[in-house]
């Protein structure tokens, strides 16, 4: 294995502190280092550097040498070289690091410059901070108060400019709140790929606004919202829901597709309001598809299934589950597992497929892969079934095999965990001569021919585990209780697993991950408490042959470090 490069680092100075940091890390990042905020606006760690909001003002100085000789000039008070300090501020975001650089971040010149650029920001900007909103989580509204005069001087009455004005399906203007940082521009133009926003008229008449005969409508339009430092771009669908101090940030992973996404769910009192992007430069640095985030909606759905029945008649769980064993004992079954299910629920899925000595199949979903955040494999988890040994070889997309056992009448029982065996091939009269055993969250042709039904939970109810497909293993936690009605599919499943003769000792993560790492080699140093909130890499080596979609084991390519601007 090749040792990675060290970095270059160089060694500066700021508010007093020395820090080493590698070359080219610009100024507010290396404060941030050491625990020193330089306040912001338009600079995005991954976006490109433009300079415009000006807020980022330091004082800068280097240290002083002779011009003749190059030798070090030495301050006889303090006995130390002098620092040449430059006459006026400049700006952080544009400034990239250098061997013996000095920065000043609180200074009298500093603070100065920064109520006047708040000043200015404020000039047109409406005082509605109570009905905003941004409000919570607006950094307009946080820096007024750390670096603003505290006063107004502005006596002229404020530009009016176009509120609630829609950009695309998703995304709502309200124009008089705009600071033109311009990050939404260089989003959409830099990552998203879709040239669309830009600003028109000048001075204090600027106004945000999609191209003529254009709308901000790809399916990443909602990570402006997210980059917005104020409440000018806000979500159509949260948009006045809730106010974000109420609610409860719960890490998430997206799950409709196999890139994993790193999220966060916000609930309250077991109601799901949005899901934003979470940052993990390895994986989605700080973006998600805006697909992803209306997932959360399936919680709510019409088609949700909270009664447990056989043979059409409600019933309990363990009525059911002993009614599923004696199907299941009668021979000829065949479990359908799923690429949407964690790793720990494949784990007893294989358990349950072993104890009734049986193979498992999977369905694949392909889909066109968009060269972000959308992989072709639409499945989260295919890459948890190999680690686990619930498959050996990638899933097809029908269940042909299957079909023609059905024909054949060599399987008459089929357990279904989450599919839909009519999505994956199978035909209304296929379904008429089997039983089913269907665990899933919503109705569908499959849960109306099952002839037992055990509703379980969405991933938003649940905690586990999904491997992507950089083969990165990344955890996702509970954000809201399940409906009465729904069990835990680990409970399910080790219900299962022990009415088919073989015990099993845990139904919960945390204990389940002790037999999980005695059993998966490639599991067996981790637990799920110490899974970095990051993810872990695992070893891809054993299934570099198989024949995954072009460019499914790469990732979305984070930004390089932005090139510093010109001042």
């Amino acid at each position: 294995m090749i040792a990675p490069t060290k970095p270059d680092l160089v060694t500066v100075n700021i508010d007093g502190k020395e820090i080493a940091v590698p070359k080219g890390t610009n100024v507010i990042e290396a404060a941030r280092l050491v625990n020193i905020d330089v306040p912001h606006y338009c600079y995005h760690p991954k976006l490109t550097v433009v300079g415009n909001c000006r807020m980022c003002l330091i004082e800068m100085g280097m240290p002083a040498v002779d011009p003749a000789t190059k030798a070090p000039v030495m301050d006889p008070a303090t006995g130390k070289q002098k620092i040449n300090w430059i006459p006026r501020p400049q700006i952080g975001c544009g400034t990239n690091v250098s061997p013996g650089l000095h920065v000043r971040t609180t200074s009298p010149m500093v603070k100065d410059a920064r109520e006047g650029v708040m000043e200015f920001l404020l000039i047109n900007h409406p005082l509605d901070c109570p009905i905003c909103d941004q409000a919570g989580e607006c950094k307009l509204q946080e820096q007024s108060t750390g670096y603003g005069r505290g006063y107004s001087r502005f006596i002229e009455q404020k530009n009016v400019k176009p509120k609630r004005t829609q950009l695309g399906p998703r995304v709502t203007l309200d124009d008089e709140r705009c600071i033109l940082c311009s990050r939404c521009i260089r989003f959409s133009k830099e990552v998203a790929k879709d040239d669309v926003l830009g600003f028109i008229d000048r001075g204090s008449y600027s106004t945000l606004t999609c191209y003529p005969g254009k709308q901000l409508e790809n399916n990443y339009s909602l990570n402006t919202v997210d980059i917005c430092p104020v409440g000018a771009l806000t979500s159509t669908d949260f948009r006045f829901k809730m106010r974000v101090w109420f609610l409860k940030q719960t890490n998430s992973v997206d799950p409709e597709s196999s890139v994993g996404a790193n999220t966060v769910v916000w609930s309250r009192e077991g109601v799901i309001y949005r899901i934003t992007p979470r940052r993990n430069d390895a994986v989605n640095d700080t973006w998600m598809a805006d697909s992803g985030r209306v997932l959360y909606k399936q919680v709510k759905s019409d088609t949700r299934l909270t009664t447990i029945k056989v043979n059409g008649a409600d019933s309990a769980l363990d009525i059911a589950i002993h009614a599923a064993a004696e199907l299941c004992k009668a021979g000829r079954v065949a479990i359908v597992g799923s690429g949407r299910s964690s790793v720990e629920e494949q784990f007893l899925t294989k358990k349950l497929a072993a104890a009734l000595g049986v193979s498992v199949s999977l369905v694949s979903r392909v889909g066109q892969g968009d060269k972000l955040l959308i992989s072709a494999d639409r499945n989260p988890n295919v890459r948890g079934a190999l680690v686990t040994g619930l498959i050996t070889a990638l899933p097809a997309a029908k269940l042909t095999e299957l079909s023609a056992a059905i024909d054949a009448g060599t399987v008459t029982t089929v357990v279904s965990l989450g599919e839909d065996l009519a999505t994956a091939g199978l035909t209304a009269a296929q379904l008429t001569k089997i039983s089913v055993v269907y665990l899933g969250t919503h109705a569908n042709a499959t849960s109306a021919a099952a002839k037992i039904i055990l509703p379980t939970l969405t991933g938003f109810e649940k905690s586990g585990t999904f491997v992507n497909q950089q083969f990165r293993i990344q955890k996702f936690l509970k954000a809201v209780p399940g409906p009465v009605g729904a069990t835990d599919d680990l409970v399910v499943l080790a219900k299962l697993v022990t009415a088919a003769g073989t015990a099993i000792a845990a139904s919960e993560v945390g204990p389940l991950w002790k037999l999980i790492a005695a059993e998966v080699p490639a599991l067996g140093t981790m637990t799920f408490a110490n899974l970095p909130e990051t993810g872990l890499l695992l070893d891809a080596t054993p299934y570099a042959a198989l024949p995954f979609a072009e460019g499914e084991t790469l990732h979305y390519k984070p930004a390089a470090q932005p090139a510093a601007a010109t001042t």
